[in-house]
């Protein structure tokens, strides 16, 4: 079973026990997450695509660590100017373990006998 996610504008493909690098998110290493922009669910045979996301899905991860990436150097020069500037940044990222992907499933309540069904 997999789910396609949406954290922080940005999609992952997970599966239960995966680990994965998401853009910093707020909590404490140990704390559970609930990812709740599920956008494609499989489990094997039946794949359900959400418009634009899947109802009553969640994906359950922990937060592990925080982290930064590594350097990405900006290097911009003008020639025959004498012009030339160098800067640097780093990511800051958070590590999640998924533990649990699931599916709920949305039932239209019954109507009793003898109602009447609304509008009529």
């Amino acid at each position: 079973m997999y789910a396609i996610v949406d954290i922080a504008g940005k999609q992952f493909k997970v599966s239960k026990g995966d680990q994965i690098n998401v853009p910093k998110l707020d909590g404490k290493a140990g704390k559970d997450v609930q990812l709740d922009k599920i956008l494609l669910v499989s489990d094997g045979s039946k794949v359900t695509v959400g418009n634009p996301l899947v109802s009553n899905a969640s994906v359950k991860a922990k937060i592990e660590d925080f982290g930064r990436e590594k350097k990405v150097l900006i290097f911009k020069k003008k020639r025959r100017k004498g012009y030339q500037v160098t800067r640097g940044h780093r990511q800051d990222f958070t590590t999640l373990t998924i533990n649990t992907i699931s599916v709920g499933t949305k039932s239209k309540p019954k109507a009793k006998a003898g109602e009447k069904k609304d509008g009529a």
